[in-house]
């Protein structure tokens, strides 16, 4: 029997809201935002102008668009001051969970905007749903350390979406909250929460930026990847004006070896990110995140020529770049000289380019400071012993010993991200003990060797090109090959597969080793072997 309710008219906009919570309707059909995708995110209020901006400013948290999603939120509150889901809205977009950073103050000078204390912005809320929403980014923003807050956050979404089941956005949201809670660091098990959340609005609702999104943050690894394919291919095609978007599905391709793919990715990303960069006035970008994983696409293509012409228009840049603010940013990306940093020891290391021109740029890079001293030193050193110049090894070794102890010496308390590229500078050090002692001491350098792959196998999976330059599995391979011992060489080509699939380096390594033990290749060895 059906009993009849009775909704006084100024309450019909939140009916909507409330149906969705008790779950005796659906979920209003998903709005479509040209350019970015689609969602269902009942709000309460009587702006049309006001709704539109949520939605589109909705849709841009989603995709990581943070700054756009700022404006598009304002906007929704110029339409409608007393939208507290604007106000939420634009607080949640000075957290970037995924990728560890979070300015807590303009966070709270937002809710601040919307009322002067928690309880006051409770009583704004328009819904008990509303006001749940507000109540988790308050847990956000509240006092103690970010990783305390992050927990609290997530457990409080992990409440909401309980509540109001049919909420997608609870869900989504409460998936990137999962994302957020190891501080920058892969934790499977976790991750794989966020997966099933973000697949199962996935399922249903393949347009919406989010659900996808997430599924490929949340499987962007070897072990996992193909689970994201499809939300990879469903991506690039529903949110084709977010930049970001175009280059996220690249995370899946690189995590499966699928090269002509990665790079397609990755100019779809310069070039939406150039139209927009041009719409402002501004020339497109040389460096970058999307501009470094592209140049490692074009070497895993072969196309060593246009790599190496990334590679100087990065330098170029990076030279005449006076802003150095983020030059001691972990994340080679975050800075010019970083990302230049970055893309030439990929080139020179995947290249082979031991002599001549590309090992001849040096940008004088102060060893007692910059994390890209750490890479340009590194690679200097690779290649001088790659070459057999043994003395100038040794040389640029020392330079790195240097930076290496002045970046363990500045981190203090490191939160996880920090140990884990300490870790890395670790594995780096022992490759290159390794690898000049080889010159005059096979076992020893062997051993050396064998410890960076101990040490790098206790690592974090990153997603993206390698983060150790050389990765120790495929350096011990090459090695042992060279030293005639094909069979274990085989075996440590065959380990570094599984971190790196489809990697040229690679390949062509087990290659050598089944050759020299004149196998035939196995189907699966077939597999490998090939592009992909």
């Amino acid at each position: 029997m059906r009993i009849p309710i009775a909704v006084p008219k100024r309450m019909l906009p939140f009916v909507a809201v409330v149906l969705v919570g008790c779950g005796t309707t659906p979920p209003p059909k998903p709005t479509p935002v040209e350019g970015l995708g689609s969602l269902s995110f009942p709000i309460t209020t009587r702006s049309a102008d006001a709704r539109r901006a949520f939605e589109r400013g909705t849709l841009l948290l989603h995709l990581f668009h943070y700054r756009e999603a700022r404006e598009a939120f304002r906007q929704a509150e110029k339409a409608d001051s007393g939208l507290t889901m604007a106000y939420w809205g634009e607080a949640m977009a000075w957290n970037y969970a995924v990728w560890n950073i979070q300015n807590a103050d303009s966070g709270r000078a937002v809710l601040t905007k919307l009322a002067p204390t928690p309880a006051a912005r409770r009583k704004a809320a328009r819904s008990e749903r509303e006001s749940r929403y507000l109540d988790a980014v308050e847990l956000l923003y509240g006092p103690g350390p970010k990783a305390a807050r992050d927990t609290l956050f997530e457990a409080a979404m992990a409440k909401l979406s309980a509540a109001y089941p049919r909420d997608d956005e609870a869900k989504l949201f409460h998936a990137l909250a999962l994302l957020g809670l190891n501080q920058g660091v892969r934790d499977v098990p976790t991750y794989q929460r966020a997966a099933d959340l973000a697949d199962e609005v996935f399922r249903r609702h393949p347009d919406h930026p989010g659900a996808s999104h997430y599924l490929i943050h949340a499987v962007d690894d070897p072990g996992h990847a193909a689970r994201g394919l499809e939300a990879a291919r469903a991506l690039a095609r529903y949110s084709p004006d977010a930049g970001h978007a175009q280059h996220m599905t690249s995370h899946i391709f690189l995590a499966l070896g699928m090269w002509d793919e990665l790079v397609t990715a990755n100019e779809n990303t310069m070039r939406v990110m150039g139209r927009q960069m041009a719409a402002h006035g501004h020339h497109p970008a040389a460096c970058g995140h999307g501009q470094t994983w592209l140049a490692y696409g074009y070497l895993q293509q072969g196309r060593l020529d246009t790599a190496r012409a990334m590679v100087h228009a990065c330098a170029r840049e990076a030279a005449a770049d006076a802003d150095v603010k983020s030059a001691d940013d972990i994340d080679p990306d975050n800075s010019s000289i970083g990302s230049a940093a970055f893309t030439w020891a990929r080139y020179v290391i995947d290249a082979e380019a031991w002599s001549g021109e590309a090992i001849a740029w040096n940008p004088g890079l102060d060893p007692s400071k910059k994390p890209a001293a750490a890479t340009y030193d590194f690679t200097a050193a690779f290649a001088a012993a790659r070459r057999g110049d043994l003395a100038t090894a040794r040389a640029w070794q020392r330079r790195f010993a240097t930076v290496r102890t002045a970046q363990h010496s500045r981190a203090g308390k490191p939160d996880p991200a920090t140990i884990e590229y300490l870790k890395g500078l670790d594995v780096l050090a022992l490759e290159l003990e390794g690898l000049i002692a080889m010159g005059s001491d096979d076992e020893r350098g062997l051993a050396s060797l064998r410890q960076a792959t101990l040490l790098e196998d206790s690592m974090a999976y990153a997603f993206g090109p390698p983060t150790i330059h050389k990765p120790s599995h495929e350096l011990l391979g090459e090695e042992l090959l060279r030293l005639d011992r094909a069979s274990e060489a085989e075996a440590e080509f065959r380990t570094a597969l599984q971190r790196t699939p489809g990697r040229v380096s690679v390949r062509r390594g087990l290659a050598r080793a089944l050759a020299a033990q004149q196998k035939s290749a196995s189907a699966d060895s077939v597999a490998m072997l090939l592009p992909r």
